[in-house]
């Protein structure tokens, strides 16, 4: 899918924040070209939980609910995005409905990964705890 980068264009420069965790925001962001980083933090530990890519979106869940963003996002290189907020969001997929599949889609497929990732940290913890057992 290609977009136009118009009005809504912006452009970012290598290890520019784009938007910081809990901040407040009601847009969502479609990569034209370029790589963000996706950091969650705790305390001082940084964890880079994705890299993303052109056609890639994020930010998408400030459009459906009141909450903090759940992410710090930062560019990796020079990026430019397509920011859209609520409104431009609504008259698109009113427009082009399988837009909304799409996201959902990709949503989902994101749901899943986190799934397949926290299955597999809680077997490796599980493990240690076995390993350990011995140890005592």
């Amino acid at each position: 899918m290609k977009y136009d980068k118009g009005s809504l264009g912006k452009d970012y420069k290598d290890g520019s924040i784009i938007f910081e965790e809990n901040s407040i925001g009601k847009e969502m962001y479609i990569i034209l070209s370029g790589n963000v980083k996706v950091i969650k933090e705790k305390g001082d530990v940084e964890t880079v939980i994705a890299t993303l890519g052109e056609g890639d979106f994020f930010g998408e869940m400030s459009l459906f609910d009141n909450y903090p963003r759940s992410a710090t996002v930062k560019a990796e290189g020079n990026v430019s995005l397509l920011e859209i907020n609520q409104k431009n969001f609504l008259k698109k997929i009113s427009k082009d409905p399988s837009l909304a599949f799409r996201m959902l889609e990709k949503m989902s497929h994101r749901i899943r990964k986190t799934d397949d990732k926290i299955l597999n940290y809680i077997v490796e913890i599980k493990n240690l705890a076995e390993d350990s057992q011995g140890f005592v």
